[in-house]
């Protein structure tokens, strides 16, 4: 049994994932943004890593149901429709909606995790949930992949923490030495053990909320940090995201 931590997608190849679940968690702010998309009934999410790649499928897709969404140094993309803003998210303005979606280090990082079966997508909104399918994928896989999306290919606590918290809940009571950890879960669990449970204090802690507070979107993190408000899992699979259950 084993758990390994990539603290972002740099250095990590298609072979360290084939075939493994993954759980992908960009806390500031696209995983946050597509539980809560999904949470307002969007029907599925396209993630890619280019604005002009995201602006061409939209116009491939042909119909009105497209919404284009994302975000470039924290503000929403010159002639996108909505930013990557968990708030944003309304049944309003995408349920059923087919969003095309490209962020700065959230896309990226599950575009990089294709290879993988299945491809959480975890937040702290969705933790429990998030948690609970890694499980049953980790039991069952007996190894597990957590990718965080870092910030601009660089480590970010947000993410680490998050990844700490996920690593805790997957590993079974009792059975933390029989399962064989890379360095960077080491450090996860560490960074998740010195805050605890406190997702608000580790999140604010980090250089992205403290950006993000600063260019005005302060409200986004207190939203990012609200755990459990949602119990879906999205999957990515096929170049889409989807859930089983829309809300």
């Amino acid at each position: 049994m084993n758990i390994s931590v990539y603290f972002t997608p740099l250095g990590m190849t298609p072979g360290d994932v084939a075939h493994r679940p993954v759980l992908v968690v960009d806390i500031l702010r696209a995983t946050t943004t597509i539980v809560a998309a999904f949470a307002s009934g969007a029907r599925d999410v396209l993630p890619v890593g280019a604005a002009d790649e995201a602006i061409r499928i939209a116009q491939s897709l042909k119909h009105d149901d497209v919404l284009l969404v994302g975000e470039r140094r924290g503000e929403r993309i010159s002639g996108f429709a909505l930013g990557n803003s968990p708030r944003e998210m309304t049944p309003e303005l995408v349920g059923g909606k087919t969003l095309v979606m490209t962020t700065t280090n959230g896309t990226p990082a599950v575009t990089a995790a294709e290879a993988g079966s299945p491809v959480i997508i975890g937040a702290a909104t969705n933790f429990q949930a998030a948690a609970d399918r890694a499980r049953e994928a980790f039991a069952e896989a007996e190894e597990l992949v957590i990718l965080c999306a870092g910030r601009e290919r660089r480590f970010a606590l947000e993410d680490a923490y998050a990844a700490g918290r996920f690593a805790q809940a997957v590993i079974p009571t009792g059975q933390r030495r029989s399962v064989q950890l890379n360095d960077a879960a080491i450090a996860a669990l560490e960074i998740a053990k010195r805050y605890g449970d406190r997702w608000k204090r580790a999140v604010q802690a980090s250089a992205a909320a403290k950006e993000l507070s600063r260019i005005g979107f302060e409200e986004d993190v207190v939203a990012a940090t609200e755990v459990d408000c949602c119990d879906l899992v999205p999957l990515y699979s096929e170049r889409r995201v989807t859930v089983s259950d829309h809300r």
